[in-house]
């Protein structure tokens, strides 16, 4: 008996039409059991924070409430369920909106919601929540929901709860829900498992990758499954756009979450047939007694200015600017608290274009109160317009500033979030902690085969070789890297060392960065601490949520056997 189980959305904003395509492209496979959508990352918890500042019957993913104008038909035709963390901050919210828009369509449609992931507000914070499993899915999915709202619950647990649920599964069949959160790590991000966001997007058909389909997972009662999509979909799935999204945004070989832990060194991939990957050989082990728990608040306020330097002297016309304006700073009664620059350097020599001719000075500052990074930036960038190097002008005159948000990653009890299922019939029923949980630790280095032998070798690009995803965790950032042969993985394990990441990647000195070997995979992934600052919604850096990281690592030159290339 196997369980079908599709994704139509990786993040608030993703494709708007792909609830339809999923739930009308079932193909002679026959259609889904479940349509998950995931709605929710670190900064959308921001976003939504703010919503409901403004409106207190706000807080959740109004887009979702769009599709179903559609979908929830769809749906109810084809007997298919639907699971959504859309409920955001306001689940209950939510689900009395659906429950109104069906009976304005007329469709007789049960919805449950999962509730008890908010946390006692602290001073200052704008959100608090815990990342509940998948046990109050099952519950609902059990007590005959069509719809399962949630809040902020683990990515996974959408595919993790109704496995639970379809199956039947026991809260200790480690192995089978470890295989159920490896198939919802690869679903999560909808289209980056069929080929979107690929580093070898350069071998797979153009035409394909024009509008990649969305990834289903069959699943089984052992908890193996296959990664698929629907028939005449866009997109591809391989061994290595499966690798690739499950390298993303994860850390070391244990993969903790609030039902199981998952061994990510013991997963197994195989290329079943055109666009089918099976996944097998999946291990778990009990939860950590702690649920990770994601904390939201306006770190200040920003504003930025990009300078456009054109033609000869790009060094002192940006060093000119930056005096004028560190100067009109020093002399303002509300310099900025923070001010960053960093120059790009666009420009090519003897260029045929203007724009190719040009590099680009970036000033960002930041400040606790608004009025230094509006006025007092504005009026130091813009009275230079006459003033300054030749060529003067910005991309776009800076505006008053807005507000950031920081997010910081905690740690709390399970058994001090009161993880709730509300059922259909309005019912609350509590969703017990873990019996057994075990301690997170690191797992012992794996051994590591034999380097190739000694020969001759050619300057060239890591990304020749090797593929790379990364991503973010609050501040912290990800890059995987895997290889496709035994013969690149002996070279790869034993040259793409810390140090060696240090010394390609500038930006990361003086951090920590801790590499985790997958040999399964033929992958490392390296932890880059602390590279991102306060996270995505504190825009600290130029790819403020590292998903560029991995292109710069493959486009860095080093020493490869010609044999390998």
């Amino acid at each position: 008996m196997v369980l079908r189980i599709g994704n139509a959305s990786g993040f608030y904003g993703d494709r708007f039409d792909a609830v339809r395509e999923m739930l009308t492209g079932g193909g002679p496979d026959g259609p889904l059991d479940v349509l998950t959508g995931d709605y929710l990352a670190e900064l959308t918890m921001l976003i939504l924070g703010r919503d409901l500042l403004k409106d207190p019957d706000a807080g959740y993913a109004k887009t979702f409430l769009r599709q179903m104008e559609e979908g929830l038909g769809l749906a109810h035709e084809r007997g298919v369920r639907i699971v959504t963390n859309a409920g955001g901050l306001n689940p209950a919210g939510l689900a009395e909106a659906l429950r109104a828009l069906a009976d304005r369509l007329g469709i007789p449609v049960r919805i449950g919601h999962v509730e008890g992931d908010r946390l006692p507000p602290e001073d200052g914070t704008l959100t608090a929540n815990a990342y509940l499993g998948g046990a109050g899915i099952a519950a609902c999915l059990a007590a005959g929901a069509d719809v399962v709202v949630t809040g902020r619950v683990t990515d996974a647990a959408l595919v993790t709860g109704p496995a639970q649920w379809h199956f039947g599964w026991a809260p200790d069949a480690y192995d089978r829900l470890a295989g159920a959160v490896v198939a919802g790590h690869v679903l999560e991000c909808g289209t980056q498992a069929t080929g979107g966001n690929y580093a070898f997007f350069t071998e797979h058909d153009p035409k394909a990758l024009r509008r990649p389909g969305f990834p289903l997972a069959e699943i089984h009662a052992d908890g193996t499954c296959v990664i698929t999509k629907h028939p005449g979909t866009g997109g591809v799935v391989d061994l290595g756009t499966v690798t690739a999204q499950l390298l993303y945004e994860t850390s070391g070989a244990r993969y903790a979450g609030p039902d199981v832990t998952a061994r990510l060194d013991t997963v197994r991939l195989t290329q079943e047939g055109p666009d089918r990957v099976r996944i097998d050989g999946v291990r778990g082990e009990a939860p950590p007694p702690t649920l990770k728990a994601g904390l939201t608040r306006i770190g200040g306020f920003r504003n930025e200015v990009v300078l456009v330097l054109t033609g000869l002297d790009i060094e002192a016309k940006a060093q000119l600017v930056k005096d004028q304006i560190e100067d009109a700073f020093e002399r303002s009664a509300s310099r900025p608290a923070d001010v960053r620059w960093e120059l790009a350097r666009t420009d090519r020599p003897d260029a045929t274009t203007e724009e190719t001719a040009s590099a680009l000075l970036r000033l960002v500052v930041r400040d606790p109160a608004p009025e230094p990074v509006g006025r007092a930036l504005s009026g130091a960038a813009i009275e230079l317009a006459l003033a300054s190097y030749p060529g003067f002008h910005v991309t776009a005159p800076p505006g008053k500033g807005a507000p950031y948000g920081v997010f910081e990653a905690r740690h709390v009890p399970a058994a001090d979030v009161p993880h709730t299922a509300v059922l259909p019939d309005g019912s609350r029923v509590p969703v017990p902690v873990p019996a057994h949980t075990r301690e997170l630790e690191p797992v012992d280095a794996p051994p590591l085969p034999a380097p190739l032998p000694d020969g001759p070798t050619r300057r060239a690009p890591l990304g020749r070789v090797a593929g790379a995803r990364s991503g973010d965790k609050g501040g912290d950032a990800n890059i995987g890297v895997w290889v496709r042969t035994d013969e690149a993985w002996r070279w790869l394990v034993h040259t793409l060392t810390v140090e060696k990441v240090g010394r390609l990647l500038p930006e990361t000195a003086g951090l920590d960065v801790v590499r985790h070997v997958l040999p399964n995979l033929r992958a490392v992934n390296f932890v880059v601490t602390g590279l991102l600052g306060d996270g995505v919604a504190s825009q600290a850096r130029f790819d403020p949520q590292a998903k560029a990281l991995g292109e710069w690592l493959r486009a860095r030159e080093l020493d490869v056997p010609e044999e390998l290339l």
